[in-house]
């Protein structure tokens, strides 16, 4: 099994930045990608970064595109994803998820999820 931590939400205004990060543990070699994902009230829950553990090779939603980064440290086995240009949009909770196949950006192929980390940005 694999346990996924985030950390590192927390309220920012517009225009501020943010850095979510997610630690994983337990059978962490099964997972080949991780990605990030999140939801806002009301919402689906919406594709945002993913990345392959071994590459690094990265995508984007076209929304974040730009102002997200996404990146990990294999030796922490920690993924992160460094938020800038914040908008009040972007307000959701975010979590992150792992995958034992290529990245995707259907959430219903992830494998494994954390608990979530809010995030919430004012105009």
């Amino acid at each position: 099994q694999v346990q996924l931590v985030e950390s590192g939400g927390g309220s920012v205004q517009a225009g501020g930045s943010l850095r979510l990060s997610c630690a994983a543990s337990g059978r962490t070699f099964s997972i080949y990608a991780m990605g990030w994902f999140r939801q806002a009230p009301g919402k689906d829950r919406e594709f945002v970064a993913a990345i392959t553990w071994t590459t690094g090779n990265t995508r984007y939603a076209d929304s974040v595109k730009g102002r997200f980064t996404i990146s990990r440290d294999n030796a922490k086995k920690t993924v992160y994803l460094q938020m800038d240009s914040l908008k009040p949009e972007d307000t959701a909770v975010y979590y992150c998820a792992g995958r034992m196949f290529r990245y995707s950006g259907d959430s219903s192929q992830y494998d494994y999820w954390g608990q979530g980390t809010q995030v919430t940005v004012s105009s």
